[in-house]
Formats: C-alpha cells, structure tokens, sequence
C-alpha cells in the first residue's frame, strides 16, 4: 500500500536534507578578494564555531560591508536547527505542482503567508514576507553532497507586499564550495544584479583555507 506524504512530510524531508555544519564546526581562516566592479579588494576573513565572523585588513568601509553581508548569508544557511525550531509554529498545506513537478507549501501558523516549492527533495523556491518586504527566491542550480545539498546558483527579487511589483534590482548568486577537512565551504560567489537593463557584476573569492 501506498502511503501519500503529506505537505509537511515533504517540507521536512526537503528541509533536513540542507547542507549544513554539524556541531563539531571548529571554524576556519581564509583570504578573500572582493572584485567589485574596476576595483579588488584584498583581507582576511576568519568565521569562528559559533557562526560569528570577523574581516581583516580591507581598509575601504563599503568593500568590508559587502564582504561581512555575503559572509552573513551565508553563515544562516549553515546553522544546523532542528525542523521543530525552526518550523514547530507552522502549519503546512499542498499547494499546485508546476509543470516542472515542483510541488507548493502553503505556510499557516505563525509564518502564514509564506509558501515554498519542494522539487526532488530540494527547496527550489521561497515565498516570504520579512517586515515591510517580500522576497522571492528561485533556486536553479544545486550541489549534492553525502550530508545534503548546496544550492549554487539561485535568482532573488524583492516585491512590494501591495502591489507584488518588484522594488529593487533582480539579483542572480552562482556559487562554488570547497571540501576543507570534511566541511564544505564557500569558495566563491557571483552576484549579477540587472536594473533597467544594466547588469552589475561583483564576486567573491576566498582561498587559503585554514581550520582552526
């Protein structure tokens, strides 16, 4: 007999099976260098066990912050929290299958608005309002490992909650990780972002990897 999954079967099997740092994560050093248009940026980046992180040696204020920024978003998606932290407020309904055979969760609860698509047991889309914006994530690209998937190449898009009209510049991440010690790490990452027909392009690149 066949037993049907339900909304939230499918939500948590997709969301545990995320890459992500296990609690013996010690931390690791790198170099960095920011190209940011006709301008490189050269430091240091330390990210530390508890997920802080510390920038070294790039003395332009606005270069520092775009590092610390993609530093940052990156770190949240490596925090291991278990799926009733994370989601216990939550409620979960199927939505409609796309032609792509994504499947939509509509969030309840305390999330209610929220919506995801699951698609081979992968997160591939995220609907989410946060504060006075919503924000919409398309996941195109992903890499597997034996402890879950890294998402390498995703699309997001900024929407008025009123209007749905986007109020900022679509933005294209493709990333690549590096296996350092048994953890994947982020190597590099392209952010393309298009507004009114001009793409600006900046990436980042991390090498020298060191665990501490």
């Amino acid at each position: 007999m066949t037993q049907t999954l339900t909304a939230q079967d499918l939500f948590r099997a997709a969301y545990e099976n995320r890459y992500t740092w296990d609690p013996d994560f010690p931390g690791y050093q790198a170099n960095v260098t920011l190209h940011d248009g006709d301008a490189t940026h050269q430091g240091h980046i330390q990210v530390n066990p508890d997920m802080s992180f510390e920038v070294f040696n790039i003395p332009d204020e606005m270069a520092q912050r775009m590092v610390k920024s993609q530093l940052w978003e990156m770190t949240i998606h490596r925090v291991r929290r278990s799926f009733a932290e994370t989601h216990g407020d939550n409620t979960f309904e199927l939505g409609a299958t796309d032609e792509t055979g994504a499947v939509e969760i509509l969030v309840g609860g305390a999330s209610m608005g929220n919506r995801y698509k699951v698609r081979d047991n992968a997160v591939c889309f995220v609907h989410r309002q946060i504060r006075d914006v919503i924000v919409n994530i398309h996941t195109f690209d992903k890499q597997p490992t034996e402890t879950g998937y890294l998402s390498t190449g995703y699309r997001s898009v900024y929407l008025d909650p009123t209007t749905l009209q986007p109020k900022d510049a679509e933005t294209v991440f493709t990333d690549a990780f590096e296996n350092v010690g048994g953890y994947f790490v982020l190597s590099r990452r392209t952010i393309e972002e298009t507004k009114a027909g001009v793409v600006q392009t900046t990436q980042l690149q991390f090498s020298s990897f060191k665990l501490l």
